[in-house]
């Protein structure tokens, strides 16, 4: 079994070799467009028969693991799930102090996870074909995404710490790439070091937290490290290091404000990151060692107040909100935090499922945007509405999607949704009526902003117009037509899945039981929500809804103003230190290179009056010395 995990991790990384060395050869780095359209589909067929084959691995490991067959019992909830567990070691490398081991777990967490990140990568990469057609960077943009898969699912199957922190990562380097993959235009660079840097900042503690659990336990082995008898202090301040770089990876309070900037690249790797792998890995992290959290409660402690903030925080962002990738990235921003508030409330079991509902429809959310701005030529919802008649698939799936996002039934986020509010409402702690009273507020504000979006993109009048070619960041242009089938396959399954995920999560994996008072309650709040948008949307379909937040528009459209205090706090601090650096650099540094330089050039313009090859002059000054000696003999001798 572990022989078909490591295929599963691997398949993907062959992708991405071959796409970066392959795509071209043996044409070499020609740049004609035939060249081009060549090395596009050699690349996508790379990627997209890779992708598959981990898909099809990955059914079937999860089919073994359901029957039990695959070795031990799996822990936890996930046992009832998928009660089976392979593992197995690869090899054992020597650090002198605590061994590292290349160890590959497949168990009922890893599976579930596992499945989510290989069906929403292979939507992603057959979805790119259509909407990156004609990019001449498509070769290495696929392999890139491979690259991104491959390290998503060495997360999730690693055994040891060390192996995770590799793929964790490769991961940051991998959103790096691709956000930046339109780096003409200095916005969409800029947002790549942005989301590197701040990710890197989480990652610091993250390491650091790796550190201290290894070392107290003897092990990296995460099976070591959680049946390891641990000091209550040494929990604390582990799981707290560890909870900075979830906040990184996963955009949750104070580290969140990379992730709105990083929809400057294209929409499928918007998709992909908010779906299925980086800022999911950061709550599957905290699932993962969360017999570690749970042995740590002023850690879940500071978790739920972090959930409380950014769940209705950034769901105030995104309702203030025109550009409709932006709505969604607020609106990730929440959801993990809905997720985390699930795990500060003492329920894993409610935060995976909420992870897999909202994969599948926030997958389909971006999808369905990308074939939005692939239609309209823009990001912006002022540019958009009446779509529905000349988008129908598209319109369709993108209902599916908000109705999910809102959890209204039988889509799937009622479901998990429902399991997270029950899981807050009855869990214990200082922090419970705050983090309660959050979630229902913000799921008021949920509603209305998905009903905004719904409204202002299908609705209303239409303002689409026939715009120029737009610059890089915005793909293609309107075209009157429907996206093409390479787009709209990946949206139809996306669609299935977010309308039924929730039903096979209760009916099939017994990932949760529906609440019924907890659900009617959060239903009617949603609902009202949507109401009041909907009210003012119907009485001036020509004005954005945002107008019922008042005075308060503009700090929420600004994501009240985080960004800006960063800059005065940190950025501007920072750089005007690195020029004072560079100041002393020049004057001091370089000043005294330049000054030895200019005293050694000046001696050595003295020295040379003495050897200019005037043999009169040497003749005279060996003269001068015997009679200055002689002079000195007779004086003082």
């Amino acid at each position: 079994m572990i022989a078909v995990t490591t295929l599963i991790v691997l398949l993907p990384l062959a992708a991405a070799a071959a796409g970066l060395l392959g795509s071209r050869w043996p044409r070499g780095a020609s740049r004609t467009e035939r060249d081009n359209a060549f090395a596009s589909r050699r690349a996508a067929w790379f990627a997209i028969v890779a992708g598959t084959g981990s898909l099809l691995l990955t059914v079937w490991l999860a089919y073994e693991l359901s029957s039990g067959r695959a070795g031990a019992p799996g822990g936890p909830f996930w046992g009832g799930v998928l009660p089976g567990k392979a593992e197995g070691t690869l090899t054992l490398i020597e650090t002198g102090s605590v061994p590292i081991s290349v160890t590959l777990r497949a168990d009922g967490l890893s599976m579930l996870v596992g499945i989510l990140v290989v069906v929403v990568a292979l939507a992603v990469q057959v979805y790119s074909v259509g909407y990156m057609r004609g990019d001449p960077r498509y070769p290495s943009y696929s392999a890139f995404i491979s690259l991104f898969t491959s390290a998503m699912l060495l997360v999730v199957y690693a055994g040891d710490l060390i192996v995770l922190y590799v793929g964790w990562e490769i991961m940051g380097l991998c959103s790096y790439l691709l956000i930046g993959h339109w780096w003409e235009d200095r916005a969409n660079s800029r947002a790549a070091v942005k989301a590197f840097l701040v990710t890197r900042l989480g990652d610091v503690g993250f390491l650091f937290g790796i550190f201290t659990l290894g070392v107290a336990a003897g092990s990296f082995r995460i099976d070591d490290v959680l049946s390891a008898d641990l000091p209550r202090s040494t929990l604390i301040t582990a799981t707290l290091l560890l909870l900075a770089g979830v906040a990184g990876k996963s955009a949750q309070v104070p580290l969140q404000t990379w992730l709105p900037d990083a929809m400057a690249g294209p929409t499928p790797i918007s998709a992909l990151i908010h779906a299925a792998t980086m800022v999911a890995a950061g709550i599957f992290i905290v699932a993962r060692l969360y017999p570690l959290f749970l042995g740590a409660q002023p850690t879940l402690d500071v978790l739920a107040v972090i959930a409380a903030i950014g769940m209705l925080g950034a769901a105030l962002a995104a309702l203030a909100q025109d550009d409709l990738k932006r709505v969604l990235a607020y609106s990730t921003i929440s959801q993990l935090a809905y997720m985390a508030g699930a795990l500060a409330a003492g329920s894993d079991k409610a935060a995976i499922f909420h992870l897999l509902t909202h994969g599948a429809f926030k997958a389909l959310l971006f999808l369905c945007a990308g074939a939005v701005i692939h239609h309209v030529g823009s990001n912006l919802m002022s540019h958009m509405g009446g779509l529905r008649a000349g988008l129908p698939v598209t319109f369709a799936g993108m209902t599916i999607g908000f109705a999910a996002l809102m959890g209204l039934p039988p889509a799937s986020g009622f479901f998990s949704k429902d399991a997270v509010i029950a899981a807050i409402e009855h869990s214990h702690g200082p922090a419970q009526p705050f983090l309660y009273g959050s979630a229902l507020l913000t799921v008021g504000v949920t509603g209305a902003y998905a009903a905004r979006a719904w409204l202002r993109t299908f609705f209303g009048p239409a303002r689409v117009e026939a715009l120029p070619e737009p610059p890089p960041g915005t793909a293609h242009v309107f075209d009157g037509r429907e996206a093409p089938r390479s787009m709209l396959w990946p949206i139809g399954l996306l669609a299935v899945l977010a309308l039924l995920l929730g039903i096979a999560g209760l009916g099939i994996a017994g990932l949760g039981d529906v609440d019924w008072s907890s659900a009617v309650v959060s239903l009617v709040v949603a609902l009202l929500g949507a109401g009041i948008v909907y009210a003012l949307w119907r009485s001036s379909p020509h004005i954005d809804p945002a107008r019922l937040l008042g005075p308060f528009r503009v700090p929420c459209e600004r994501a009240f103003y985080v960004d800006a205090v960063y800059a005065a706090l940190f950025a501007r601090p920072v750089f005007r230190l690195a020029r004072g650096v560079v100041r002393t650099d020049e004057k001091v540094v370089d000043g005294a290179v330049r000054g030895s330089g200019r005293l050694t050039v000046g001696l050595s313009g003295l020295v040379r009056l003495a050897q200019n090859g005037n043999a009169q002059l040497y003749v005279t000054g060996l003269l001068a010395g015997v009679l200055l000696i002689a002079v000195a003999a007779v004086v003082f001798g």
